[in-house]
């Protein structure tokens, strides 16, 4: 059975990640690329689908871990009767090869150590042809994947698993060194484990150098953009949702997803977290991805893509494999991506604005995309959608989807009055206008005194906290105050926001789920722009409680089990998180700056 969610720790060399357990044990690990079929699927299954173990035999054992400052090196201290060691794992960055690092250290008296290598590619469901190098290299091969383990430890087979028992005593230092390559290139080079060491630590140090926010959350803040970079594919600048797939929403539920995509709905908010804390690096990146992912007709937008700017992200079920906690179906893939979110055209026409605005510089192939966007968004911005929530219950009139249709307009006329982008300005503003209308006399329940999740409900959403920060209207607007107060009534359940009410809505699928930690630091942003600073803080506060040891959030939280569910570690938190940062320590920076300082442009 696998650890709990958040006594996952996170590995990673910014294109591919992994997932070790507080016992030693990297349960998930797909290589060479965040999406590729996993090698070790011990999280979503048993030790049997794949999984690398390094701890001590003896079960009785104290266990402490964290990351070396701030980086991704993680050092797991085991103390037993006889000892203690600390196991360091870490991924360098890419040279010839990817590569997992473990170095066991001695630090007092005697332990006896043991690892268990299980390797299944696949998912879980191919085992590999294992030979012996005549240089002690271990090689694991089947079709196109090849692993290498270098060891100076003895190691042999047994049940189809590559075992090794060794002692460690103080001032050993044991390596280990997996690395691996198509089947068909060379063996790599073997690496250095101790020069690896420094060198990840020199990258991760650099980099975080140039974080520039120094507020009363600085840790929280480091350690999110820390997580945010690990879950960046470097060669294209994508940013995967979650470096996991099918982690539950509902412990033992159907709502299992495949997250290693880059979704569009994030974009605003992660160009907001780079720029703001210092890394237009990685933000221009970014808009680099989004500009060659969503390039072609304009029809055809996606609410997703793959982390190279794939479109094609067939869903199927791993069958084989018996779920996280037995949470079935496992779903690899996502059949979200095929869906009609109208919202999506607001989320890219706002963060090409908003790259403008924090000096990434004028785009003329992006100006041209984003005109031919919403030439067709003004064909279809009134038409019935999925939502931002990917509902798949059928298409509604969702009074978010119609906000964002707004803020395309919106973006698009302020681009062209800010920095002389040309366009059918007038015609633009005639749009705004009219979807405005639209919205104020569909969307707002003047009995409920708020917005609703969609025309004619008497229903909320969490996303409807966001029309202040967009701009749609002041958050000191009557409408705004009762659409705060009504998700507070509706969707504030033990302390923490959930999306929408699961056994209200028809979304296609059965009630419940964890409450969606994003929106509970959207709630924190409201509160912010409301005045309500001790509320934003408490609740701040008690978000970053949720964290687990090593800092790190899931999708969701289930407050009932106190568990962390849905998939890990999850970029929206950490986005969020930092956003939410800036705004209680800059007065309300990050929402402001969406809506440019105005809000209630409807004219």
């Amino acid at each position: 059975m696998a650890s709990r969610i958040e006594d996952y720790a996170l590995l990673g060399d910014c294109e591919t990640a992994a997932l070790v357990s507080r016992e030693g044990s990297i349960d998930w690990l797909c290589w060479p690329r965040f999406d590729s079929d996993a090698c070790f699927a011990a999280l979503l299954g048993t030790p049997e689908h794949g999984r690398w173990l390094i701890a001590p035999a003896d079960a009785d054992v104290r266990i402490t871990r964290r990351y070396r400052g701030d980086t991704l090196i993680l050092e797991t201290d085991f103390e037993t009767a006889d000892g203690a060691v600390t196991v360091i794992d870490f991924m360098p960055p890419r040279d010839q090869a990817s590569d997992v690092v473990r170095i066991v250290v001695g630090r007092r008296g005697r332990v006896v150590m043991r690892t268990e290598l299980v390797i299944r590619f696949g998912y879980g469901c191919a085992v590999p042809w294992v030979t012996h190098l005549e240089d002690g290299t271990l090689r694991a091969i089947a079709g196109p994947d090849m692993l290498h383990l270098r060891t100076p430890v003895e190691l042999c087979g047994r049940n189809l698993t590559t075992v090794g028992d060794f002692t460690v005593e103080e001032g050993d230092r044991v390596p280990f060194v997996l690395t691996y390559a198509p089947s068909c290139d060379p063996i790599p080079d073997p690496v250095d484990a101790e020069q690896a060491l420094r060198d990840t630590e020199r990258f991760w140090q650099d980099w975080i150098g140039h974080c520039n926010y120094d507020g009363p959350w600085a840790d929280a803040v480091r350690r999110s953009l820390v997580t945010l970079k690990a879950l960046t594919y470097l060669p294209t600048g994508g940013i995967v949702a979650a470096a996991t797939a099918s982690l539950p929403e509902q412990l033992g539920g159907i709502r299992n997803w495949d997250y290693r995509f880059c979704w569009l709905r994030d974009s605003t908010f992660t160009l907001q977290a780079l720029m703001n804390a210092g890394f237009y690096e990685e933000a221009n990146a970014w808009r680099g991805w989004l500009l060659r992912a969503t390039a072609g007709r304009p029809e055809q937008l996606q609410i997703m893509y793959g982390i190279a700017g794939e479109r094609r992200l067939l869903e199927w079920e791993a069958d084989w494999l018996p779920g996280y906690e037995g949470a079935r179906p496992v779903r690899i893939g996502n059949a979200a991506s095929s869906q009609l979110q109208l919202d999506v055209y607001g989320e890219l026409m706002d963060a090409l604005h908003q790259a403008r605005r924090g000096g990434l510089g004028a785009n003329e192939a992006g100006w041209q995309l984003q005109r031919s966007l919403l030439a067709h968004l003004e064909t279809v911005w009134d038409q019935p959608d999925e939502g931002i929530w990917e509902t798949r219950g059928g298409r509604q009139p969702f009074t978010f989807s119609k906000v964002m249709a707004w803020v395309a307009a919106d973006r698009a006329i302020k681009s062209a009055e800010h920095f002389g982008m040309e366009g059918p300005v007038e015609r633009w503003k005639d749009l705004r206008r009219r979807i405005h209308q639209d919205v104020c006399a569909n969307g707002y329940d003047r009995e409920l005194g708020s917005f609703v999740q969609s025309y004619g409900s008497k229903l909320v959403d969490a996303s409807l906290l966001l029309l202040p920060v967009v701009g749609f209207l002041p958050a000191h607007d009557p409408r705004i105050a009762g659409t705060v107060a009504a998700v507070e009534r509706q969707l504030l359940k033990d302390g923490f926001v959930q999306r929408y009410d699961t056994g209200r809505v028809e979304d296609g699928l059965p009630p419940g789920e964890g409450s969606f930690l994003a929106c509970s630091f959207w709630l924190v942003d409201a509160f912010v722009l409301q005045g309500r600073h001790d509320e934003a803080e408490a609740l701040f506060e008690r978000l970053l409680a949720l964290r687990n040891d090593l800092g790190l959030l899931s999708e969701e939280y289930d407050a009932k089990a106190g568990r962390l569910v849905g998939n890990f570690p999850q970029a929206f938190s950490h986005i969020a998180l930092v956003n939410s940062a800036f705004n209680l320590s800059r007065n309300a920076q990050a929402a402001k700056q969406r809506s440019n300082g105005e809000s209630g442009g409807g004219a």
